[in-house]
């Protein structure tokens, strides 16, 4: 099993480092989110934002740190807003969205019925980043989300997986490689591109009726690849580059999520469409 090992091992090891390098250290959880800020169990949604605001992190992000320049966005312009940490593997401490798709999306779903219990809401709009704009798309098609779920806006999402860049096409010229990261990392597996897991999310169409769809991507994405598979087909949806709003927005994968006001604007335009106004380059001050 050695010479196996030897060579499968640097493979997976490029394939987690090209998602890692894309990654910002992690040190928070949903625990030590502001009480006075988003994942306030208290708030009431407003009859101006009658739908409370469900943000879900990327591969190896978290409930907060994926969140820190968002959440508070979203909850000064009068959202309630909550965040969940999802997707940890057994030992593995703070780093999440790991675990097997299909059952994040299963604690997507216990969290979703938490927050429309809490707050009363009928519905609720979800935001996520990668495979958190991705993994909710299970949730509304497998699992009953599509009738608790008012709009999903996905940024860089990995609707169709990912080639990272060409790194995946060599897995097949290593045996057993692709098991390998099935096994240690399922949901960096799940998102490779024509995983089964994909082929399954996408087969039959893209999207659920009564869903509105946004999918927000930057030309520079560097982890999700080609960035043109983010996009959605579907009467439904809204495909958004963000360079063709602001021609100046460098963002690549994290940025994009994490301080890209010109994409925080147009996530509020998702979220409330019939108050839309345009985005432009001069967004960053709002």
């Amino acid at each position: 099993m050695l010479p196996f090992k030897r060579a499968v091992g640097p493979l997976v090891a490029l394939v987690l480092a090209a998602v890692l390098a894309a990654v910002p250290a992690t040190t928070a959880t949903a625990a030590s989110a502001p009480s006075s800020g988003w994942n306030d169990y208290g708030c009431k949604p407003s009859a101006a934002h009658p739908r409370p605001v469900v943000l879900v992190h990327g591969t190896l992000g978290n409930s907060v740190d994926n969140w820190l320049g968002l959440a508070p966005y979203l909850k000064n312009r009068g959202y309630c807003v909550f965040s969940l940490d999802y997707g940890q593997l057994p030992g593995v401490p703070v780093f999440y969205g790991l675990g097997p798709i299909d059952k994040s999306a299963e604690q997507l779903s216990v969290f979703v019925d938490k927050v429309l219990a809490a707050t009363g809401a009928a519905k609720a709009d979800l935001v996520g980043h990668s495979q958190g704009g991705m993994m909710p798309r299970y949730y509304l098609k497998f699992l009953g989300g599509a009738a608790k779920v008012n709009a999903l806006v996905g940024i860089a999402p990995s609707n169709h997986g990912t080639t990272l860049n060409g790194l995946t096409s060599l897995l097949p010229y290593f045996p057993g490689a692709a098991n390998l990261l099935k096994a240690t990392t399922p949901a960096l597996a799940d998102q490779v591109a024509g995983s089964a897991f994909l082929t399954k999310l996408n087969e039959g169409g893209d999207t659920v009726p009564g869903v509105r769809y946004t999918v927000l991507a930057t030309q520079y994405d560097e982890v999700v690849t080609p960035w043109r598979t983010q996009y959605l087909t579907g009467s439904n949806v809204r495909n958004v580059l963000l360079q063709d709003l602001c021609p100046l927005d460098l963002s690549e994968h994290l940025a994009i999520a994490v301080l890209d006001r010109i994409a925080f604007h147009e996530v509020v335009n998702a979220l409330d469409p019939a108050h839309a106004t345009a985005t432009t380059c001069a967004s960053v001050f709002d």
